[in-house]
């Protein structure tokens, strides 16, 4: 479903991704991992369209992404930190995005209710969202990225603002769409939410995929024990230090 082949991007001297392949195919959930400055927030713009690499392909049901425009109704994209127009009301914000992709009015409104709906924000459907809190906005956002019934969902962080009940409803979901032959990049410091939930694993640093596989063959990778947590995993391939010590180091 996506294709990543010797994706480079560079910010002057810096390099940001080095050459970066990485698939996700149909029916799976492959989680996408790394420290702060890894590359993944620059891979993920890059796949959606925000950047442009400077070398690398990038391929989403066999479409060129960085040279076909409308790979981007194939992509629900939910960033990061989502900028929504707070002075619209989550109804006229679903009918704005839309039509930008050329969805008709009836498509759109049968689509939105049944969203908005699922969230639990129907009924707020016609309040200005400026007054809507961090896991309302996210709900939202949400919604947005399922509206044009995407194949492949790319999630940075989906989990954010979120209380206890929908978080476990969006992990459900996730699963689903790969059930029903969707593709979804799942990025996430949240490590046991994606030990339970992904498929498959890669692990980026410093523009550079480090591992990449099921949790038990990151153990491997990482020579850790059979029962290892995939935080200590983690950590172990990215060389961090120990964080009880880096915890001493700044209280003194």
């Amino acid at each position: 479903m996506l294709a990543i082949t010797s994706l480079r991007k560079t910010y002057g001297t810096l390099v940001a991704l080095e050459g970066l392949d990485l698939e996700v195919h149909a029916g799976e959930i492959l989680a996408l991992l790394g420290p702060n400055g890894a590359g993944k927030s620059t891979a993920v713009k890059c796949l959606v369209g925000l950047l442009q690499p400077d070398s690398g392909k990038v391929t989403v049901d066999g479409v060129d992404a960085l040279g076909d425009p409308s790979t981007r109704r194939l992509i629900g994209y939910l960033p990061e930190v989502a900028r929504l127009h707070e002075t619209l009301t989550p109804w006229e914000f679903l009918l704005l995005k839309g039509r930008i992709f050329d969805l008709d009015d009836d498509q759109i409104c049968a689509r939105a209710e049944r969203l908005l709906a699922g969230f639990g924000v129907l009924e707020r459907r016609d309040e200005p969202m400026v007054a809507f809190s961090k896991g309302m906005l996210q709900k939202v956002s949400i919604a947005a990225a399922l509206l044009t019934e995407p194949k492949l969902l790319v999630f940075d962080e989906p989990l954010s603002g979120l209380d206890v009940t929908t978080a476990q409803v969006v992990k459900q979901l996730m699963h689903e769409f790969a059930a029903r032959g969707g593709a979804v990049l799942h990025c996430s410091h949240l490590l046991d939410v994606v030990e339970n939930n992904a498929h498959r694993i890669a692990v980026l640093d410093k523009g550079k995929l480090l591992a990449e596989g099921t949790a038990a063959q990151l153990r491997d990778q990482a020579g850790a024990d059979e029962g290892a947590h995939l935080d200590q995993v983690f950590r172990s391939l990215v060389r961090a230090s120990d964080p009880a010590e880096t915890a001493k180091t700044i209280l003194g």
